[in-house]
């Protein structure tokens, strides 16, 4: 079949070393014939993120921090089980390994500030409010 069709891209230039990435095979689970019965199509893949040296240290702390419950050992574990074909699994694992660490070495949002609401438009809203009432107070029937 080939290789993997790589590099994998975390974000910008950082991408997912092959050479650091455990693949384990195993029989997918569900229907499937007699296929699924001899052939290792659910694919594990693993990616030591305690030890490795290809993410930039902000980063990885990052991911530590955020994929904390996660994680097994330092170890971050993706399962894919979707396809009947073993080669598809495997691509379907490094995709979703790069989004998952694509997402938790994410800058945090800037933190919102607050903003206040300028004097004149606060007015304005208090003055029609007043004159609303005012129009709704004529309408009652003392009068009638």
């Amino acid at each position: 079949m080939g290789s993997m069709p790589g590099p994998y891209v975390i974000r910008g230039a950082v991408v997912l070393p092959e050479a650091e990435l455990v693949w384990r095979f195993s029989r997918s689970s569900g229907p499937g014939g007699q296929h699924v019965n001899t052939s290792d199509t659910r694919v594990e893949l693993g990616f030591d993120l305690a030890a490795t040296k290809a993410l930039p240290e902000v980063w990885k702390e990052r991911a530590l921090e955020r994929l904390a419950s996660r994680l097994t050992g330092g170890v971050l574990t993706v399962r894919a089980s979707e396809h009947r074909s073993q080669w598809r699994n495997r691509e379907m694992a490094a995709v979703r390994m790069a989004a998952v660490l694509a997402e938790a070495t994410a800058a945090p949002p800037k933190a919102r500030r607050p903003t206040r609401i300028p004097r004149g438009i606060n007015e304005r809203r208090l003055r029609e409010k007043k004159a609303r009432a005012q129009t709704k107070r004529g309408r009652t029937g003392k009068d009638w």
